[in-house]
C-alpha cells in the first residue's frame, strides 16, 4: 500500500492530529506499515538467506516497512520492466543489459563483483572436443541472452571463430540439461549450480570459463527507479544487510550451503559449495566508470543480433551510497 501525502510516514508514526473546530485533537492511530515488494529467483543466493533468516524484514520493519516477497522463474523481465516490484536481487550482467535495452524505469543500487569462474562451456568426459576450437560446427547449448551467452561469444572470438561458427541451440537451463544428457547437443554453455552438479555428478570437461579476461561474470542488484527515489533508506538497509550477509555466507561456506541446498532442487551440500567457491558475494556500489565490461558485453549482443541496438551501458541509473 502506497501514501502520496507527504510526510505521512512522520505523522504515522508520531500520532495522527487533526484539526477540528475549537481545537486540535491527536489520537495515536496505528497505521499499517507500507510494503515493499521484492523478487528473487533460486539463484538469488544472498536474498534467499535473508528470507530465510528474517534479517531484511527485522531491518525494514524497524523502518516502519513490510516485506512481499515474489519468486519467479519466469516472466522476471516482464516484471521489471512493468516496475510491478519494487526491489530486484541479483541478474546476471548479459540480462541487466537487456532491461536497460527494454528502457525499462530501473536503478541499479548494488554490485557483485566478477566470477570468472562460475560460468563454463563444457563438453561429456568422453567427448572429442578438447578446445573451444574443436567446438566449430558443433551443437551448443545455451540460454539465449544470459551471461553464458555472452561468454560462449568471447570464448568463440579468442579461438577466431564467430557464433555463426557453431549449431547455437538457445534452451532454458532445464531444457538444455535434458539435451546435454540426451547427446542431443555437444556442449553446453551453463553457470552454477548446474555447472558444479554436472562436474560432481556428470565428471563432465571444462573447456572454457571466463577466466583469462574472458568474461568477468558480474550480477546486479536493481530496484524500481521511481521507489528508489523516494525510499533511499530503503535501498540503504537492503545494501547494508546484503553486504553483511555476502560476508557470512564466505565466512561459514558450509553452513550456507546446507542452508541452500533443498533450496536449489535437494542438491548434495558439497555441489552448493563447489557453486559458492566460485561467486565473490563481495557486494559493492555501483560505479560508473567501472562499467566497462557491461559496455563489451552490450557490444558483443549488438553485433551478435541478440539487441536491436546499440547502448550505451553508463546511461543507467545507479544509487551511490551517501556516506555514514
Amino acid at each position: 500500500m502506497r501514501f502520496a501525502l507527504p510526510g505521512f510516514r512522520t505523522l504515522r508514526r508520531a500520532g495522527l492530529c487533526l484539526t477540528l473546530i475549537g481545537g486540535v485533537l491527536c489520537a495515536g492511530i496505528a497505521q499499517a506499515n507500507e510494503t515493499v515488494s521484492i523478487s528473487y529467483q533460486r539463484s538469488s543466493t544472498l536474498f534467499l538467506l535473508m528470507k530465510r533468516t528474517g534479517a531484511l524484514d527485522k531491518k525494514l520493519k524497524a523502518l516502519g516497512y513490510d516485506v512481499s516477497w515474489h519468486e519467479f522463474s519466469t516472466g522476471l523481465l516482464q516484471s521489471l520492466n512493468a516496475g510491478s516490484v519494487d526491489l530486484h536481487s541479483d541478474v546476471a550482467d548479459a540480462f541487466a543489459l537487456f532491461t536497460q535495452a527494454a528502457n525499462a524505469p530501473l536503478t541499479y543500487y548494488a554490485e557483485e563483483t566478477a566470477a570468472p569462474a562460475a560460468q563454463a562451456i563444457i563438453v561429456p568426459p568422453d567427448s572429442p572436443v578438447h578446445s573451444v576450437a574443436d567446438l566449430k560446427g558443433k551443437r551448443v547449448a545455451v540460454m539465449k541472452g544470459s551471461g553464458a551467452n555472452y561468454l560462449l561469444i568471447r570464448a568463440l572470438a579468442k579461438a577466431g571463430l564467430t557464433i555463426n561458427d557453431v549449431q547455437v541451440r538457445y534452451l532454458e537451463a532445464s531444457d538444455a540439461l535434458a539435451a546435454f544428457r540426451g547427446g542431443n547437443v555437444d556442449a553446453w554453455a551453463i553457470w552454477d549450480p548446474f555447472l558444479a552438479a554436472q562436474q560432481r555428478d556428470a565428471h563432465v570437461r571444462v573447456v572454457a570459463d571466463g577466466s583469462n579476461g574472458v568474461a568477468e561474470y558480474n550480477r546486479f542488484y536493481m530496484a524500481t527507479t521511481s521507489f528508489a527515489d523516494k525510499h533511499p533508506e530503503v535501498i540503504r538497509a537492503v545494501f547494508d544487510e546484503l553486504n553483511a550477509t555476502g560476508k557470512w555466507v564466505k565466512a561459514h561456506p558450509h553452513e550456507a550451503a546446507e542452508i541452500l541446498a533443498p533450496v536449489w532442487g535437494n542438491l548434495p551440500v558439497e555441489t552448493v559449495e563447489l557453486a559458492n567457491s566460485r561467486r565473490s558475494y563481495d557486494i559493492v556500489p555501483v560505479k560508473r566508470d567501472q562499467l566497462a565490461e557491461q559496455q563489451r558485453i552490450a557490444d558483443a549482443y549488438r553485433a551478435a543480433g541478440l539487441i536491436p541496438a546499440p547502448l550505451k551501458a553508463t546511461d543507467i541509473r545507479i544509487w551511490t551510497p551517501p556516506a555514514k
